[in-house]
């Protein structure tokens, strides 16, 4: 069984930066795609970041890029999401998630885990 468990959400300020951790167990690194999703109130479910299964690659919304990267450690099944420059525009659930693969749909994600950015 899959199970993503997220942690390191927080309230910081807009311009200061957080690290979300997500711990992943029940199938091998590489399998499927694995990323990051938000929702933020009163919006729809937006891909923050994606790792693809097939080439490793991993892309990023534009709302994200240059200011959030992606990474993983496979020892640990553990990915996380580095959060820089943060606007309060970003406030919002933040889940970790896999799919086939980028954009094909997601097929498991966590409980979330909440960021708050104030301005």
């Amino acid at each position: 069984e899959v199970q993503l468990v997220e942690s390191g959400g927080g309230l910081v300020q807009a311009g200061e930066s957080l690290r979300l951790s997500c711990a992943a167990s029940g199938f091998t690194f590489g399998d499927f795609a694995i990323g990051w999703w938000r929702q933020a109130p009163g919006k729809d479910l937006e891909r923050v970041s994606c790792k693809s299964s097939s080439d490793g690659s991993t892309t990023y919304a534009d709302s994200a890029k240059g200011r959030f990267t992606q990474s993983s450690d496979n020892a640990k099944n553990m990915v996380y999401l580095q959060m820089n420059s943060l606007k309060p525009e970003d406030t919002a659930v933040y889940y970790c998630a896999t799919e086939a693969n980028c954009g094909l749909g997601l097929r498991s994600w966590g409980r979330g885990t909440q960021v708050t950015v104030s301005s």
